[in-house]
């Protein structure tokens, strides 16, 4: 792939972190997708296990300073398709000159390559996504042939507003995260998550790092369900510190909600998200968020609305299949 006079590409590295960070802000500023990180946190990013930035990523640099970066997230296992996601942006002052559809062709050619690599022996596809009022992004994706997958939702809700009163049934109980529960929890949502769409499996060690183990993870304002040992539903809660220093608002994101099937129908996932909230106010926590599939097949999105959740705002997920031959 060659670039522009005046634009070196490499791979990601810890000491970008900084001059990302400040790429990321630009974007946010321009996009207003709701995502603010620090450097700390994209540091964290780059520690995940089985990474391999030296193939995985690229960042452009034009002046001494970052002006675009994409990276490649090959999955560890598949389970009907291999979904090569990818993520990307061109610093908001340099856009509409190309170098958003040429990042994005180094980004579909490398994910040939690493799903070649990979998992060459099921199908194949790339993976893009954007929010839905994004018109340049989508205008890019569906110039290049990516077509709509699946939708997403980013819902809030306000924490002064009064809880709905729910109860776990009897014999069950409702507890705050306790990390002697750690791998009874991530059982469960590995059991939880196995029939949601495009979910594939981490390894024991990818999982730790995006979810319990990550820094803006909130054990204090995570709770579960158990019966006996058995984690049979829970709630993950995380914080990012950038995200309240950029917008003055201090968010309890709610990350992941899950429950095992032989206890679905009993009301656990809203008693519990329901302690969360009334919690987090508790807490000083103003609002919370969570993300939801439009057509998640628990009915999730019925239960967040009925807990007082509103939409913010529309995801697209876009997906471009991956040539066999590659």
């Amino acid at each position: 792939m060659s670039w522009p006079e005046g634009i070196a590409a490499r791979p990601i590295d810890k000491g970008d972190v900084e001059a990302w960070a400040v790429l990321m802000a630009a974007k946010e500023k321009a996009d207003q997708e709701g995502e603010n990180f620090s450097a700390e946190d994209l540091a964290e990013h780059l520690d995940r296990p089985n990474r391999d930035m030296s193939r995985e990523s690229i960042g452009l640099w034009a002046d001494g300073r970052m002006i675009g970066y994409g990276i490649v997230h090959v999955p560890t296992s598949v389970v009907d398709v291999d979904r090569v996601r990818t993520e990307g942006t061109i610093d908001p002052e340099l856009r509409r000159r190309g170098l958003g559809t040429a990042l994005m062709r180094w980004l579909i050619q490398r994910a040939g390559e690493l799903h070649a690599a990979t998992h060459p022996e099921a199908p194949g596809v790339v993976g893009a996504g954007t929010s839905s009022d994004n018109v340049s992004a989508t205008s890019l994706f569906e110039g290049l042939g990516f077509e709509p997958e699946r939708f997403f939702f980013d819902m809030r809700r306000p924490l002064d507003q009064p809880v709905p009163e729910a109860s776990v049934a009897d014999g069950l109980r409702l507890t705050g995260y306790d990390p002697s529960y750690a791998e009874a929890l991530r059982l469960a949502h590995f059991e939880a998550f196995s029939d949601h769409w495009g979910w594939t499996p981490p390894t024991p060690e990818m999982w730790r790092s995006r979810s319990i183990g990550s820094r803006a993870f909130r054990g204090g304002q995570s709770y579960l369900v158990l019966d006996g040992d058995t984690v049979a539903a829970y709630v993950n809660c995380y914080e990012w510190e950038a995200d309240t220093e950029a917008t003055g608002v201090r968010e309890l994101y709610i990350g992941q909600v899950g429950t095992r099937r032989a206890y679905r129908g009993r009301g656990l996932a809203r008693a519990t998200i329901a302690r969360v909230l009334a919690e987090g106010a508790q807490a000083g926590y103003q609002r919370a968020g969570l993300g939801v599939d439009a057509d998640n097949p628990t009915g999730a999105l019925g239960l967040y609305e009925n807990l007082g959740f509103t939409t913010h705002k529309k995801f697209t997920d876009y997906a471009l299949p991956l040539p066999s031959d590659v």
